[in-house]
């Protein structure tokens, strides 16, 4: 990172979604398999702008989309989601100022705890959230898709 530019953190605006669809599919390569339709990134952000839109933010470096992270909360827990840094731009702080910034928001909705799922192949992303003070708990996560994406059960 030159340091003439500077980061700023924002809601996420419409006109972001190309370079944000870009970055994820960069930092989530199953966002680029089409057998997972349940990774759309387009579905993603229009789910997201449907409800709590304005706990969606990008952080933004200069001129780019430098990342991204989306949070949820129902009332008893937050959630942490698509938290993504653009590659060329990673080991500057920005993941964790955007981690902080989420965490704040929902702190100022009373949210009393945050989740977040990693998944099992990602040792280096599951560092990276310990070295925030986030720890596994002690539960199994289970998941069920719904409507148009349900698995077709086995007869």
């Amino acid at each position: 990172m030159t340091t003439t530019a500077t980061l700023s953190i924002r809601r996420f605006e419409a006109s972001d979604t190309d370079a944000v669809v870009a970055l994820w599919q960069e930092a989530f390569p199953e966002y680029r398999d089409v057998t997972r339709p349940q990774r759309n990134p387009h579905l993603s952000i229009a789910n997201k702008l449907a409800t709590q839109p304005e706990l969606f933010f990008v952080a933004v470096f200069g001129e780019r989309i430098a990342g991204t992270v989306m949070g949820g909360y129902d009332g008893h827990r937050g959630w942490l989601y698509s938290l993504a840094v653009d590659e060329s731009l990673r080991r500057h702080g920005i993941g964790t100022r955007l981690v902080a910034h989420v965490e704040t928001a929902l702190t100022e909705r009373g949210c009393p705890k945050l989740n977040l799922q990693v998944l099992s192949a990602k040792a280096d992303v599951r560092a990276f959230y310990e070295a925030l003070g986030y720890r596994a708990d002690a539960v199994i996560s289970l998941g069920k898709r719904l409507g148009e994406l349900a698995e077709t059960p086995v007869a």
